[in-house]
């Protein structure tokens, strides 16, 4: 390589860096920064979020039995809370912190009133050949806010996603839309850190504790926005177009049975 090539490619190498420093710099823009109002009023707090995934967790979800990472997020994909289930945040699976917060962007940004759907029940369609192929390639992280620090400060009530965006498509089991006793949906919960089966069920039960199951319509074989397995769903049918495959794990091969048994989602009161 000739010096006047090495230069060139050195002072583009320089460039860049104090590109991505300025960026870095910046950083992105809260919900208040950039005019947004995050609306987390209408869920619940870091200790409800944290309770409820602690009980949830403790039952038998039909996975390794490993300790969970959950995100709330608004109807507008800002991140409300972050809370993990173990003694600090290096207990469970670190990854599992922003496919927490993926998963409730994904149940979030692909509901609707009027039509749940859930992480799981994405599966299938976004499998090559069908009909939502592509969809896990759309909306992708906001990497500045899923790995802004000090992550002394991840999975606590001031973890560092919070009050932000954080984007990202997550396409297995794990993320619910969350339903008010008005039928409101009000945005979503991701659940991370085990199979993916057992964070479904993990997810369904966090949301039941949170009182906000209160689901119109799904495509599942139930018509909420549970998990179909595929195999043990009719064959062509709705459920089957939006089904995911059965976790089995060496000595547990009931998670199928777990998921059907969780609780039914709610109905409102008679007025």
């Amino acid at each position: 390589m000739n010096a006047t090539i090495r230069q060139s490619l050195c002072a583009a190498a320089i460039a860049a860096s104090y590109s991505i420093a300025a960026l870095a710099a910046d950083g992105p823009q809260s919900a208040s920064q950039n005019g947004d109002n995050a609306r987390c009023a209408k869920l619940p707090g870091y200790s409800q979020l944290q309770a409820a995934l602690m009980s949830a967790r403790q039952q038998a979800n039909g996975g390794f039995n490993l300790d969970m990472w959950a995100t709330l997020v608004n109807r507008d994909g800002i991140v409300c809370a972050v809370a993990f289930t173990g003694s600090d945040r290096g207990s469970q699976w670190p990854g599992s912190r922003v496919i927490s917060a993926q998963k409730a962007n994904t149940a979030n940004a692909f509901s609707l009133p009027g039509l749940a759907l859930s992480t799981a029940n994405l599966y299938a369609a976004v499998q090559p050949g069908g009909t939502l192929y592509g969809l896990q390639h759309s909306n992708p992280v906001e990497t500045l806010v899923a790995y802004q620090g000090p992550a002394s400060r991840f999975g606590r009530a001031n973890d560092p996603m919070v009050g932000f965006r954080i984007g990202g498509v997550n396409v297995f089991g794990g993320g619910l839309a969350l339903y008010n006793a008005k039928k409101e949906l009000v945005g979503a919960v991701g659940v991370s850190g085990d199979t993916s089966c057992a964070d479904h069920n993990i997810a369904w039960r966090t949301r039941h504790s949170l009182n906000l199951d209160y689901v119109s319509a799904g495509v599942s074989a139930s018509s909420d926005d549970n998990i179909n397995y595929k195999g043990l769903v009719p064959s062509p049918s709705l459920a089957d177009d939006f089904s995911h495959p059965v976790c089995a794990i060496a000595g547990n091969d009931g998670v199928s049975a777990i998921s059907a048994g969780l609780p039914p989602t709610r109905e409102p009161a008679e007025d």
